[in-house]
Order: structure tokens, then sequence, then C-alpha cells
């Protein structure tokens, strides 16, 4: 049986799973537009009062059954195996176009390493990101191989203590730029008169949920792999607290920069990979700048990407007679053609749905969408038709099945609906850029063909049984 070696290592494989380059890049933006620190207010309730009760719930579900997710939701009903399978198709078609971007950033790191001069969209302008999707998708490849232990949890051991001293190596260089007091300023000065709007309490409870990996079907396969000595609230709460110091720090980080330069600090992908790269150019050391910069990103990016496909290949080994390379190769597969058109939009070739790069509706659709929609069907499922005397945990027993059971639901229905009828996209690479209700609506008809997509794979597992 595979099992996390110690408690450390579960953690720092659960934190490797939560910080992402969305935390990095993505979150600063946000809490600077929308009103600073008073941001933080909805995003920390959002975290400690409703993620943190469904990570706890996810993980002892997962350590109960110590099964994959498919055969987890069987566990509860047979039938509710479906909600299994939606859920790893939504993890896997975000993990085929988070590996485009994650090439993005192994190309801009060798380029900061090698002293070479690239863009955006000189890079773009050729076939180049096919070779770094590739070399991405076989470094998560190869981690997943060896197994828990000596793949995830080895990787994990190494790369995140690394970005939190990378991290901190730039705060404290940050702090030498002429724009920090203005930055930080920026980026933690409240402006509560914000928390009356509901939609920057939608975003804060979407960028929560999002940024820990909250109800992605994650933490139940890395729950599978967690002994039962394991205190799961503790773990869970030094999960959250990890993955916000990592946000904030990144903050401090990036809005020095921003402001010595005068850049506008409300961009998302374009400041990543185009801004920053100029400012770090005209920094003493920029090179080694520039070099820690993306070195962190990809450190965040492999982690979260290691996590999300092992939601595909705990799945196929759970579900098939297949050992672990075999369904690390099977997966592997279907996310490299998966991730084609996503990865053929920001090339010479520019696949577009509607005017729109496939990239981005995917992540206007799967992403933004599916996220709030496959932890409603967790907090459900488990809320309310799990054997929960076997789930919960004593001493948080109450504030997790309130939690999960009675208000979770209601704010996962309410995040849905802004984006469906109010147009709004919380957790995409770009920062809030206004999604009309035709793409909402696209948005929605996606996750029916996924909900389709889940049907047949449960149809076609059964006529393999037989």
């Amino acid at each position: 049986m595979d099992l996390w070696s110690s408690r450390t290592g579960f953690i720092l494989a659960a934190t490797g799973a939560a910080v992402g380059i969305g935390n990095i890049w993505r979150f600063p933006s946000v809490v600077g537009r929308n009103g600073g620190g008073a941001y933080l207010i909805p995003f920390l309730i959002a975290v400690f009062v409703f993620a943190v009760p469904l990570i706890i719930l996810e993980i002892n579900s997962g350590r109960r059954t110590r099964a994959d997710i498919v055969a987890t939701f069987r566990d509860v009903r047979p039938g509710f195996r479906i909600f299994g399978w939606f859920i790893v198709a939504i993890v896997i078609l975000i993990l085929s176009y988070y590996l485009v971007i994650t090439g993005w950033i192994l190309a801009f790191l060798v380029s900061a390493i090698t002293g070479g001069d690239i863009s955006l969209g000189s890079f773009t302008a050729t076939y180049a990101l096919v070779l770094s999707f590739t070399v991405s998708l076989g470094i998560v490849a190869a981690v997943l191989s060896l197994g828990v232990r000596e793949g995830i949890e080895r990787l994990t051991t190494v790369l995140m203590p690394l970005v939190f001293v990378i991290l901190l190596g730039m705060a404290v260089f940050s702090v030498t730029l002429s724009g920090f007091s203005e930055g930080v300023a920026f980026f933690l000065t409240p402006d509560l008169s914000v928390l009356t709007d509901p939609l920057i309490w939608s975003a804060a409870f979407g960028q929560a949920f999002f940024s820990l990996s909250a109800g992605m079907g994650i933490l139940i396969t890395y729950g599978s792999y967690v002994g039962e000595e394991m205190d799961v609230p503790e773990a869970a709460a030094i999960i959250a607290v990890a993955d916000v110091i990592v946000a904030v720090l990144a903050g401090i980080v990036i809005f020095p920069i921003v402001f010595t330069f005068d850049l506008e600090p409300s961009l998302g992908t374009e400041l990543a990979f185009s801004t920053l790269p100029a400012a770090f150019s005209l920094l003493p050391g920029g090179r080694i700048v520039a070099g820690a910069f993306f070195g962190l990103l990809f450190a965040a990016a492999i982690t979260s990407a290691v996590s999300m496909m092992e939601v595909g290949v705990s799945t196929v080994r759970g579900e098939t007679q297949f050992s672990r390379r075999q369904a690390t190769i099977l997966v592997s597969v279907l996310v490299f053609f998966l991730g084609m058109p996503s990865l053929l939009s920001y090339t010479p070739f520019q696949l577009q749905v509607w005017g729109t790069p496939f990239l981005d509706l995917l992540d206007n659709s799967v992403g933004t969408l599916g996220l709030p929609v496959t932890a409603l069907v967790i907090s459900i499922t488990f809320g309310y038709f799990a054997r929960h005397e076997e789930v919960r945990v004593p001493r948080i027993e109450r504030l997790t099945t309130t939690s999960t059971k009675y208000l979770l639901p209601p704010v996962l229905v309410a995040i849905i609906a802004s984006q469906l009828f109010l147009g709004f996209d919380f957790p995409g690479w770009h920062t809030l850029p206004g999604s009309t209700l035709d793409r909402a609506l696209v948005s929605a008809a996606i996750l029916v063909c996924i909900g389709v997509l889940a049907y047949l794979l449960l149809r076609l597992q059964r006529a393999a049984a037989k």
C-alpha cells in the first residue's frame, strides 16, 4: 500500500498541491485591485471557515477508503461513482492547459539561466512551446512513475522548502528597492468600502478554493496515502497557513518591483511574462532575480501539476489492473493530446473558438466554473451521504460538519451563480477580464459535455467489468 513516509512528507506534498503559479502572480494583483488589505478579510474567512473544513473532509474521506476518487464516491453510493469520473475529467482538463503555462515558465527559466533574450511574443511566434510543454509533462510523468514516497514526496520535500527560501530571499531584496513602500501600501492598505460588494466576496471565496486545491479531489487522493496516526485538522491548518504566507510574500516581492519601474499592477499573465522580465533586466543582478523568480514559478507549477496528474493515475490504477508506470504513461499520453488545442492557441497556428484562444476558453469554463461545481459535489456527497461516524474528527466535528454540510453548499451555489449570471471570472490566469453572459453559457455547456464524458467513462468501466 502506498503511504506517506511521515507527517512532514504529507504536509509538504499537500502544500505543493496548494501552492501554484496562481498564488504567486495572480493573487497579489487581485488583492491590489480589490481593496488591498480589505480583500484579505473575506479571503481569510473563506480559507479558515470554509476551505479548511472541506480539506479535512476530503483527507479523511480518502483515508477511510484507501482508494482512488472514483472508488471513494462509489463507497458512498454505487451510483455516485459518475461524480468521481466527472471530477477526474475536470482535473485532467485543467492539467492539460496548466502544463502549457508551465512550459512557458520553463522556457523563461532556461532563458534567464543561459542569459538569452526572450519575450512572450517571440516565444509564441514559434512552435518552441511544443518542446517546453513536452518536457514539463515528461518531468511530471517521471516523478509519478517513481511512486508516492520516492517520487511525489521526495520532489516536494526538496522543492517546497526551496520555494519558501527563494520567496524570503526575494522579499529581502525587494526591501532595497525604491518602490518598496509604495508597492506594499498598494498591496495591503485596506479599502473597507469594498466589503459591501458581493462580487469581492465571491472572488475571495473562489480564490480561496482555487488556491488551496480544495474540492478538486486531489486531497481525497493524497488522503488515501495518509496513516491513521495523522492529526488531519492540524495538518490542514498548516497547509492553509503555508499557502496564505506564500501568497502574501509573493505580493511583497512583486509590487515593489512593479512600483519601482512604474508598471501596471493589475496585469496577470502579461505581468509575469512581459513587464516583470523587462524590469528584471534593469535591476542590478537582474539575471539572478529573473532566474529566482521563474525558478520559483516552475517549482510551484510542477508540484501542483504532479498532484493533479496523480488524481488520474490513481484512478486508472484503481479502476484497472495497470501498474503505476502503465497508468502514468496512459494518463500522460491523454494529457498530451488534450493539451494540444491549448498549446496551439499560443503558437502561429492561433487556434481560437469564437475569437478566443482555446486555452483561455478552457480556463474560463473548466477552470473557472468547474472548480466550484466539483467542490459542491464533494461537499454534498460527503456531507449528506457518507458514513459520518467514519469521516468526522471528534475535536472539530461540529465545526467541520456545520461548515461542509450547511454553510459551504449555499456559498458555492452563490459563486456558481455569480459566474453564470453576473459574468464574474475569479481564478483564471488573467485578472478579472469581465466574462460576458455568453461566455458563461458556453462555460456551462462545456461542463455539461464533461458530464456526458464522465457518464461514457462509467459505461465503459461497466462494460470492461463484464
